[in-house]
């Protein structure tokens, strides 16, 4: 399984050495790049590794190309925190939903065009892993970058006890989207490029709604508070990654709260 260097005619990922229980092989650095053009978009720089950040400024150098601006999916430290020295060392602009993430760059839009020496990104407002997460749709690529809203392989991590609701909405249209554009690639923010996007889509949506379903059940079999139903759903859970499945219980508890699906008297 190829990460790094993988990607699609005009997206090349270069892997960012931080593998762990919540960035799967490493945060994954997209360098995007229209084929005869010399400027580049780079979407994720990563974490503040010095190392990693100047690979990819090298490639890009290496490539006799030049960075026009960075594109950051979302403000999880992973993907954002090397973003300023990456700026740096490339005088490129950083631009981001979050006004804090934003390095001498502006907002992005839902449905704004990015255009950089003719390459072309398609802004798709997609919140639920955090409420600032966009995908960047590469139209001319048949592919779709995901950041942490579709991962190369498990699940994502629901940022925020409302973040469900928007989170599925979020999977419904970038279904519809690939389904009407025949879509091929999504590139993930983490773990391998997928190639069988309808396929994945699908498997993420039937998840949710399995999840939805456990948690339900474990609350009318009697568990009330978050540990307890954790306990129930997530029964081979590890300690290290816990707090996610917290995390995702509580967003599940609040998502069906909101929708009049959960009795009184569940922690929530």
């Amino acid at each position: 399984m190829r990460i790094d260097g993988s990607g699609t005619l005009r997206a090349g990922c270069v892997l960012c050495p931080n593998p762990g229980p919540m960035t799967l092989e490493g945060t994954n650095t997209w360098i995007l790049r229209e084929p005869g053009s010399r400027g580049v978009v780079v979407v994720d720089p990563g974490p503040h590794d010095e190392r990693h950040l100047e690979r990819v400024a090298r490639t890009v150098q290496e490539q006799g190309a030049q960075v026009l601006m960075a594109v950051l999916t979302h403000r999880h430290p992973d993907h954002s925190e090397g973003a300023r020295y990456f700026s740096e060392l490339t005088g490129a602009p950083v631009h981001a939903v979050d006004p804090e993430m934003r390095v001498g760059g502006r907002g992005l839009a839902d449905g704004e065009l990015l255009e950089a020496d003719g390459l072309r990104l398609r802004v798709l407002a997609t919140p639920g892993h955090t409420d600032d997460s966009v995908c960047l749709y590469l139209e001319a690529d048949g592919a779709i970058l995901t950041g942490d809203t579709v991962l190369g392989h498990g699940t994502t991590v629901i940022d925020g006890d409302d973040g469900l609701g928007p989170y599925m909405e979020s999977l419904y249209r970038l279904r519809d989207l690939v389904r009407e554009n025949q879509v091929r690639t999504l590139l993930p923010g983490h773990g391998p490029i997928l190639t069988t996007p309808a396929a994945v889509l699908d498997s993420y949506i039937d998840h949710r709604e399995s999840r939805l379903a456990q948690v339900l059940d474990a609350v009318n079999s009697g568990a009330v508070r978050v540990e307890e139903i954790v306990d129930r759903v997530y029964p081979d859970i590890t300690e290290q990654i816990r707090f996610a499945a917290m995390s995702s219980v509580r967003a599940q508890l609040r998502y069906l709260s909101l929708n009049g699906g959960l009795p009184d008297g569940v922690e929530v």
